[in-house]
């Protein structure tokens, strides 16, 4: 029971930060495909953009840079930031397609303040009527309200001409055209002395697209902070713990394995103590699971996902084998090595 309570708790340790990190990758893609809404560039400011945990969503951290589109490109330029709707924080932007007095929301944002198509709701002191489009995590509201409450913080999002929307070089084109420079790389950063910055999202190399390298900036924060250390070293102390079991148990069984192996039946006592193994491994995966399963919804439940949560079980269910091989099937395999006569030794 120890060995498996303490092989479960390490379990939990490293699935909590896992189920985390996978929930902003998969987090951070949605806000990205949020954000683009298929646009081919994204233009930035020149202060950036952070994703803002509490609301959920991308906000931007300046103004839009200054864009004249050239002939066959279109821009949409959209204001960006939070408010407070129905006593709650939001993401809040504005766009030239809204009319006054309407108020656009994704189907994530209205289950978090409990609203349905047609209700009202006050933003900046006017109130408006719920629309319900998309599933993302942003109220959006016409330009001129929203510039009353965010001022000029935004972004471009900009669409190639017909015919050049899978062109590797449209960040270099569009950024020369209006004089701002351009990256396929999302995790290069604005310069904060200059006027802004343009991502590629069809351009780069690799088999990753932009939205996956986006996300896989957020995953990598986590894995690499403070808690994804502390995940690690729980993961090796657990292994310790198991190898140091499965050892003590070898050692206390020697003479039982040596009247056993004395009779012929040295494969069976090798299955046998697999079985076991397999039992305590299996018994202390299921427990650490469920633990880290239930720690994460009752802690951070608007950040992890049951989809989070699956693909951490399925990456921790990796290191099994490995513990198994280690400490169960080695230990024993070297003792049967040993005469009958030696196991079955005072000791």
């Amino acid at each position: 029971m120890l060995s498996v309570l303490g092989i479960a708790l390490a379990i939990t340790c490293v699935m909590v930060v896992r189920t985390i990190s996978s929930s902003f990758a998969i987090t951070g893609a949605d806000s990205v495909t949020d954000v683009l809404g298929g646009a081919q560039l994204w233009a930035v400011p020149a202060a950036g953009v952070h994703y803002d945990s509490e609301v959920q969503a991308l906000v931007a951290d300046g103004p839009a840079p200054a864009i004249t589109s050239p002939e066959g490109w279109r821009a949409v330029k959209t204001l960006s930031g939070t408010t407070t709707v129905n006593g709650k924080p939001v993401s809040l932007r504005g766009s030239d397609e809204i009319a006054s007095g309407q108020a656009v929301l994704g189907s994530a944002v209205a289950q978090r303040l409990g609203v349905r198509d047609g209700d009202r709701i006050g933003v900046g002191g006017q109130e408006l009527t719920i629309g319900i489009r998309g599933d993302g995590q942003s109220v959006t509201v016409a330009t001129a309200l929203a510039q009353s409450v965010v001022g000029d913080h935004g972004w471009w999002t900009v669409f190639a001409p017909a015919g050049q929307e899978k062109s590797r070089s449209l960040g270099a084109t569009f950024g020369g055209a209006v004089g701002l420079p351009s990256t396929a790389d999302p995790s290069v950063k604005p310069d904060p002395a200059g006027a802004g910055l343009i991502y590629d999202t069809v351009g780069g190399s690799g088999p990753l697209t932009f939205d996956q390298k986006f996300s896989a900036l957020f995953s990598g924060k986590v894995t690499g902070s403070t808690l994804g250390i502390i995940s690690i070293i729980g993961l090796v102390l657990g292994f310790i713990i198991a190898v140091s079991s499965f050892l003590a148990a070898v050692q206390e069984r020697r003479r039982e394995f040596g009247i056993m192996s004395s009779i012929g039946l040295a494969d069976e006592v090798l299955y046998f103590f697999l079985v076991e193994s397999a039992v305590v491994f299996v018994a202390a995966y299921v427990l650490g699971v469920l633990t880290a399963g239930i720690a994460v919804a009752l802690v951070i439940p608007g950040i992890a996902t049951p989809i989070a949560w699956l693909q951490a079980a399925g990456m921790v269910a990796g290191f099994l084998p490995a513990m198994a091989i280690v400490g169960a099937l080695i230990p024993v395999h070297r003792l049967l090595q040993q005469r009958p006569v030696d196991l079955l030794g005072a000791r």
